[in-house]
């Protein structure tokens, strides 16, 4: 039986110019390189210009996306941004990537999950073309993180960077069968109550303030682990596979030991495990597109290959997508 499958038909990302080394942070703060190496693995990231924004990386990303796809912006039905800074309260940044593009028609929207984003983003996607809603998306993960930090917090500060990554999911005919390309299986998780162990302490309704990230690293490496593992599972599970036929995990690039904790509960060498957290730090809805586009340019994924993402960012909110190359 042969039904739509959403499948990926070119990746792209975009890195601000500007390089921030952890040398730079020991000028200000009481930290060093090997402190913040030893705790998270970030080796250096990205911050944006003053006068780049969101919505600009996210169109970079965007175009490269497309190029590599091989595809012109006015085949595109949706545009889907996953972002925790926007340019503005509103309009979307999709809809400013959109119009960035020359794209008159179809519709555009922001999701808001944080550093699950992408995630989140990338199930709705296939959703809108399981359902007939759209035929070819544009998924993009942007953010400006450096934007919302507290520089006088070197538990925070020194973790986050600046990026976007996107990619064309498009509608092609599969077989229904767990061999086919594409979105084989994503799995969603919320839970609210875990609200204060990574928020923004401002907003539009309480502060009228962008506010600066606030997070208690320890409780949420705890959650982390388990949960990505769980999730993943989760995805496998539901489209009928296990770890071990997982080609390539490409995990939210948030801390290196995170990333190896994950691995090592899903069974899988560090070998098959996407990493880029040391050039990017944690670029929230980004980084899992981010490092999508750099292992695909890097010629690390080959037709057919099993590949599981999984992230989990504030909300709580947490999930992961199993799909073939």
């Amino acid at each position: 039986m042969s039904l739509i499958r959403p499948v990926i038909r070119g990746t792209g990302h975009y890195l601000p110019e500007r390089v921030v080394e952890n040398a730079e942070f020991a000028k200000t703060l009481d930290t060093s390189d090997d402190w913040i190496v030893s705790r998270s693995g970030i080796k250096r990231r990205h911050f944006a210009a003053e006068d780049e924004y969101t919505s600009d990386l996210a169109t970079y990303a965007a175009r490269a996306a497309l190029e590599n796809a091989g595809v012109t912006a006015d085949t595109i039905d949706a545009v889907i941004v996953a972002t925790s800074t926007p340019d503005y309260t509103f309009p979307a940044v999709a809809t400013q990537v959109q119009a960035n593009l020359g794209i008159i028609s179809g519709f555009a929207f922001d999701i808001q999950a944080v550093c699950a984003g992408f995630v989140f983003a990338l199930a709705n996607a296939s959703g809108l073309i399981l359902a007939g809603q759209a035929k070819r998306v544009l998924v993009i993960g942007a953010e400006t993180f450096s934007r919302i930090m507290d520089p006088t917090d070197r538990s925070t500060v020194v973790l986050f960077g600046d990026g976007a990554g996107a990619l064309v999911l498009e509608a092609q005919e599969g077989t229904g069968a767990s061999t086919d390309r594409g979105v084989l299986a994503c799995d969603l998780n919320s839970d609210g109550r875990y609200r204060d162990l990574l928020y923004v302490d401002g907003g539009v309704s309480r502060t009228g303030q962008a506010g600066y990230l606030r997070m208690q690293g320890r409780e949420v490496f705890r959650h982390a682990v388990e949960k990505l593992a769980a999730t993943a599972m989760t995805a496998l599970d539901k489209a009928g596979l296990t770890a071990a036929d997982v080609d390539w995990i490409v995990p939210h690039q948030a801390n290196l030991r995170i990333i190896k904790g994950t691995a090592q509960k899903l069974g899988l060498p560090m070998e098959r495990v996407v990493v880029t957290v040391q050039d990017h730090g944690n670029t929230s809805a980004a980084s899992i597109p981010l490092a999508l586009s750099v292992a695909n340019a890097e010629g690390r994924f080959k037709p057919g290959d099993l590949i599981l993402t999984e992230a989990i960012g504030g909300g709580l909110s947490w999930g992961a997508v199993a799909l073939r190359w």
